[in-house]
C-alpha cells in the first residue's frame, strides 16, 4: 500500500505527531510513506516538476526494507518549511513527497504543522478532485490520511465515495492506463479531527485543544497578577464559534468571574444584571480583581451576539471598574504541544493506519477518536452530521438540545463552573444537614491539591458546610494545626502548584487513638484526603479502625493526587498531566543540547517510586529511544542489546548530522544499573559514535503551576467528593445518634475509568494493589513501552545483519 497524509483547514498542535506517527507506522508496516502539503490544494497542485537529483534518490530507494526506506533527504526542506539547498534540492513545484522514517524526525515537539495546510476552493469542485484523483494515481497512492476539522472530514468522504467516478473518467481520457485503474479501483481514507474547538463529535478530546488551552491558561495566569495589583477587570475573547469548550475549561481551570459560551447562553433581557450581580458580590468580600471569558461565537438567548467590548463597557459603567480587553486571538493556536497533544495524536495515527490496512471497499470512511481515554474508530460522516447537529439546534434555540449533544463532562464542568465561581449568602443546606468537613493532602506534594482544595471549601460555604484545613496531614492534627477556611482565602489557589496545606508521608498509625480524638475534638462529620498512595494507605487504616473508635463512623474519601500515578484502579491521578509536561519541558531542552552536540545521548532520571508511568508516558511523548521502569526493571542482557541498538542506529545516521538522543530512567528501576552507571557504559561502548551525559530532573517534575487538565479534573473530583460525602452524612443522620454505623461504601477512593467517575470502597481497592512496591497490580500503560520501541525502529534495528547508509 502507498499511503500518503496531509493536514488541511486551520492548523493545531499535534498535528505534526499525527503525520510522524503516521508515517514511521507505515513504513514499519511494509508501507510507502507520503506527505501531501498544503493540504488539499497540494493534492490538485501534484508534482510539477522534480529534480533529477530527487527522481534518482527516489530510484534508489525502491528496494523494501527498513534501511531503505529511511530517508528521502527531504525532512530538513519540510521541516524548515521552504526551500531550497545549496545542492539544488527544492520544494517549489512539489507538493506530493515521499517521506522516509528520518525524513519527520523530532516534528512532534513543533506547533503548527510542518507539511502545511491550506483551505482548497479548487478542491471543492469536481474537476479539482479528478485533479487530485490524477495526481495520486500518478504517484501510485491508494489511501489517505486526512487530518482537519468537519469540513475537511466532509471533503474526504466526498472524495472516496466520487473516486471510481474519477477514476473511470480518467481512464475514458487516456490520463491514465488500464493497468493504474485497475490498480486503483478503491480509495481507502480515514479521517483524524485537528481542531482546536474541540468541537466534534463522538470524540472527547479533538487535536490541538489540549494545547490551546495550555495557551489560555497561560494568558490568564499572566493577566491574574496585574488584574490583582491594580484591581482591574479583563474581558478575555477566546476561540469557539460554535463550541464553548475552551471558554468554559478556561474559566473552571483559571477561576473566572463570568464566562460566555455559546450552548448555554445567558437571558437576552438580564445577563447584564445577573454578571453584574455576581462580580459585585465577588468585589463585596474583598476580591481585587474579576475575570471574564468570552467564546468569540458567544451569544444570547435571542441570538444576538455577545461582545467583549459591549462586557467591558457594561462593567465601566454599571460597576465603575478600570476594565481592559484582551483578545488572544491566533496565540491560542500557536507553541509547542503539551503532553496531551503528544502522545494522544500520536497513537491516533497509528491507528490511522491500522485502519487503512483493514479498509475494504464496503467498510464506511473512519474518523478516529477518542473515547474513555481510548483510541476508537466511528464512521466519519456519522460524527460530522452530529457535529453539525450543535449548530443547528443553536440556531433553533434549542440550548438543551446543543447542550445534550456535548459529552456528559461538559455539562458537568459547566455546573462545577457556577458552583465554584457564584457567592451564595444563603446557604443551600438546612442547618441539620450542614458538616463539619476536614480537609487534609497525604504524601507528596502534586499540581491540582490546591486547586481540589479550593473547589471543595467553596462548595461547602455554598452548601452552608465548614471546611477545616488540616495543614502537615496527621502530623499536623495532632499539633492543632486546624482551621476553618474562607471564600475569599482560597481565592488564588487554583493556579498555584504544590500544597497549600503542606504535606508529608506520615499515615495515622503514628498513634491511632489519638487521631480519633482529635476527630472527636474539632466534631469532623467528613474527612477528604487529597494524595497518593500514601493516602489510600491512610484511609484504609481508618476505616480498619472503626470498629474500634467510633469518631472514625464518618464518610471517608481519598481523592487521588500524585505524579507517579500509582494509585490502584483509577487511570489517572491529578498531578500527573502536570508532571509529564515538566518532563516533556525539560527532556526538549536537553535534546536540543544533544542534538547540538549531534552524537549525544542523554539519560534522563525521573521520579515515580516503583511506577513507570511518567517514565514510559514521558518516553512517548519526547520519542525516547529506551526507557526502564521498575515494571520491567533492568538487567545485564537488556544493557548489551541496548548498546547494540544505539550503535546501529547511529551508524545509519548521516555523517555530521546525527540526532541527539534521549533514554528515560524511573529512580527506582534498579539498584544495581543507576542512572550514572548507565551513562558511563554508555559514554564507554559509544566510542568514537556517541557520547553520553546524565541529567537527573528530581523534585522539578512535582512543581509548577498546575496543568489545565489537571485543573479542571480537580474541580470534577472535588465536587463529586462532597457529594458522595453529603450522602453518606445523610444516610448516618437517619441513625440512632449512639449507634450509627458508617457502610462499607462510605470510605471509599474516587476513582477515573475511562470517561466515567467510579467510586471503590478501599477494602476493594486493597485487591487491586501491590502493598509492598506501591502500585497498582494492572498497568493499562506498561504496553506503551513496547510501542515507543516501535516508533524507534528496534524491532528492525536489532535483526542481524542490518547494513549501513
Amino acid at each position: 500500500m502507498k499511503l500518503a497524509v496531509l493536514t488541511s483547514g486551520g492548523d493545531s498542535a499535534g498535528m505534526n505527531a499525527v503525520v510522524r506517527a503516521v508515517v514511521k507506522t507505515a513504513i514499519a508496516k511494509g508501507c510507502e510513506a507520503w506527505v501531501v502539503r498544503e493540504g488539499y490544494e497540494g493534492l490538485v497542485r501534484g508534482n510539477a516538476h522534480e529534480t533529477q537529483e530527487v527522481k534518482d534518490a527516489r530510484a534508489s530507494k525502491d528496494e523494501a526494507g527498513f534501511v531503505h526506506n529511511l530517508r528521502f533527504g527531504d525532512g530538513e526542506l519540510l521541516k524548515d518549511g521552504t526551500g531550497d539547498f545549496i545542492s539544488g534540492r527544492t520544494m517549489r513545484g512539489r507538493y506530493i513527497v515521499r517521506v522516509g522514517w528520518d525524513d519527520v524526525r523530532g516534528w512532534f515537539g513543533e506547533g503548527g504543522t510542518l507539511i502545511g495546510t491550506a483551505r482548497s476552493v479548487t478542491f471543492r469542485t469536481t474537476e479539482g478532485r479528478q485533479t487530485a484523483a490524477h495526481n495520486m494515481i500518478k504517484e501510485g497512492i491508494d489511501a489517505l490520511v486526512v487530518c482537519g476539522g468537519d469540513g475537511s472530514l466532509t471533503g474526504a468522504d466526498v472524495f472516496r465515495s466520487e473516486w471510481p467516478k474519477h477514476v473511470e473518467a480518467l481512464r475514458s481520457q487516456d490520463k491514465i492506463t488500464e493497468e493504474q485503474a485497475k490498480a486503483h479501483q478503491h480509495l481507502r481514507i480515514v479521517g483524524l479531527v485537528g481542531s482546536i474547538d474541540n468541537d466534534m463529535a463522538m470524540t472527547d478530546m479533538t487535536i490541538g485543544a489540549p494545547t490551546a488551552l495550555h495557551r489560555i491558561c497561560e494568558a490568564i495566569d499572566n493577566i491574574n497578577s496585574t488584574a490583582y495589583s491594580h484591581s482591574r477587570a479583563f474581558v478575555l475573547e477566546v476561540m469557539g464559534r460554535h463550541c464553548g469548550w475552551l471558554a468554559l475549561m478556561a474559566g473552571v481551570s483559571s477561576g473566572a468571574d463570568f464566562i460566555f459560551i455559546p450552548e448555554n447562553p445567558p437571558e437576552a433581557d438580564n445577563w447584564e444584571d445577573r454578571m453584574c450581580s455576581a462580580i459585585q458580590s465577588h468585589r463585596e468580600i474583598g476580591q481585587r480583581k474579576t475575570i471574564v471569558i468570552v467564546a468569540e461565537g458567544a451569544l444570547d438567548s435571542a441570538l444576538k451576539p455577545i461582545c467583549a467590548d459591549h462586557v467591558k463597557d457594561v462593567l465601566a459603567n454599571r460597576l465603575g471598574l478600570d476594565t481592559r480587553v484582551t483578545t488572544l486571538g491566533h496565540t491560542q493556536r500557536g507553541g509547542v504541544p503539551c503532553a496531551y497533544d503528544r502522545i494522544m495524536p500520536t497513537l491516533q495515527g497509528i491507528e490511522a493506519v491500522e485502519a487503512l490496512l483493514e479498509s475494504t471497499p464496503e467498510t464506511p470512511s473512519y474518523m478516529i477518536g477518542v473515547r474513555e481515554n481510548k483510541i476508537h474508530r466511528v464512521p466519519l460522516m456519522e460524527a460530522v452530521a452530529k457535529t453539525r447537529e450543535v449548530a443547528t439546534a443553536i440556531a433553533a434555540k434549542d440550548f438543551a438540545r446543543a447542550m445534550s449533544l456535548r459529552d456528559p463532562e461538559f455539562a458537568e464542568a459547566l455546573e462545577g463552573f457556577y458552583t465554584t465561581s457564584v457567592f451564595e449568602k444563603e446557604p443551600k443546606l438546612p442547618h441539620h444537614l450542614r458538616m463539619r468537613v476536614g480537609i487534609m493532602h497525604v504524601g507528596a506534594p502534586a499540581g491540582g491539591m490546591n486547586a481540589a482544595t479550593r473547589t471543595a471549601v467553596r462548595y461547602c460555604l455554598r452548601q452552608g458546610h465548614k471546611p477545616f484545613a488540616i495543614h502537615n496531614g496527621f502530623l499536623g492534627l495532632l499539633d492543632d494545626n486546624v482551621h476553618q477556611l474562607s471564600w475569599l482565602g482560597v481565592d488564588t489557589w487554583m493556579t498555584r502548584g504544590g500544597s497549600e496545606l503542606g504535606t508529608n508521608r506520615k499515615l495515622p498509625d503514628i498513634d491511632m487513638g489519638a487521631v480519633a480524638a482529635k476527630f472527636q475534638q474539632y466534631n469532623f462529620h467528613a474527612l477528604l484526603m487529597i494524595g497518593g498512595f500514601e493516602a489510600f494507605n491512610a484511609l484504609l487504616l481508618l476505616d480498619n479502625a472503626r470498629p474500634h473508635y467510633p469518631a472514625f463512623q464518618i464518610p471517608m474519601v481519598h481523592l487521588p493526587a500524585t505524579i507517579s500515578n500509582n494509585v490502584p484502579v483509577t487511570e489517572f491521578s491529578l498531578g500527573s498531566d502536570t508532571s509529564l509536561n515538566a518532563l516533556v519541558s525539560a527532556c526538549d531542552a536537553l535534546k536540543q543540547s544533544a542534538s547540538a552536540s549531534r552524537n549525544r545521548v542523554f539519560v534522563v532520571e525521573t521520579q515515580g517510586g516503583k511506577c513507570g508511568y511518567i517514565a514510559t508516558m514521558g518516553a512517548l511523548a519526547t520519542g525516547a529511544v529506551i526507557v526502564y521502569t521498575p515494571e520491567r526493571g533492568i538487567d545485564l542482557d537488556m544493557l548489551r542489546r541496548d548498546v547494540k541498538f544505539l550503535k546501529r542506529r547511529y551508524n545509519l545516521d548521516q555523517k555530521g548530522k546525527a540526532e541527539g538522543r534521549l533514554v528515560l530512567r524511573n529512580e527506582c528501576s534498579s539498584d544495581v544499573y543507576t542512572t550514572d552507571f548507565i551513562k558511563k557504559m554508555f559514554r564507554e561502548e559509544g566510542g568514537s559514535l556517541f557520547d553520553s551525559r546524565a541529567a537527573q530532573l528530581g523534585h522539578t517534575l512535582q512543581g509548577g503551576i498546575p496543568s489545565p487538565m489537571d485543573r479542571t479534573r480537580a474541580v470534577r473530583l472535588s465536587l463529586k467528593s462532597m457529594a458522595f460525602m453529603e450522602k453518606h452524612h445523610q444516610e448516618l443522620l437517619r441513625q440512632s445518634p449512639r449507634a450509627r454505623q458508617a457502610s462499607y461504601e462510605s470510605a471509599a477512593v474516587i476513582t477515573i475509568q475511562g470517561s466515567t467517575v467510579k467510586w471503590v470502597p478501599v477494602q476493594e481497592m486493597v485487591a487491586h494493589a501491590d502493598m509492598q512496591n506501591r502500585r497498582g497490580k494492572d498497568a493499562p500503560w506498561e504496553k506503551y513501552q513496547d510501542l515507543v520501541e516501535q516508533l524507534v525502529a528496534r524491532p528492525q534495528l536489532l535483526q542481524r545483519d542490518v547494513p549501513t547508509v
